[in-house]
């Protein structure tokens, strides 16, 4: 599956994380895995430690981890949780997805 018109797009995704908490490590690994997946080779990823870095989460009015920003491309989206189901995540982020 590959995401519907953005051939050239770079998906760019900010993770707010809690510390090594389990669920801080499980929205890593699914928001990987779901990029690896459904955006091969069109995404970054940052993790902000919102423990280590608190005024960055106050900044971007982080209020719950884990939390997943999409900001690129537009429109902007945010999803909290640990990113369990990859085809809700994907809908709330506004990625269509079509089958290769």
């Amino acid at each position: 599956m590959k995401p519907q018109g953005k051939k050239n797009v770079t998906f760019k995704f900010t993770l707010y994380i809690a510390g090594d908490t389990v669920n801080s490590w499980q929205a890593v690994s699914n928001l990987t895995s779901i990029c690896k997946i459904h955006l091969p080779d069109h995404y970054e990823i940052e993790l902000v430690d919102v423990l280590r870095n608190p005024k960055r989460a106050l900044k971007d009015r982080i209020l719950m981890t884990p939390t997943l920003i999409k900001f690129s491309p537009t429109p902007v989206g945010r999803v909290i949780g640990t990113l369990n189901q990859a085809l809700p995540v994907l809908q709330a982020l506004g990625i269509g997805i079509s089958n290769p």
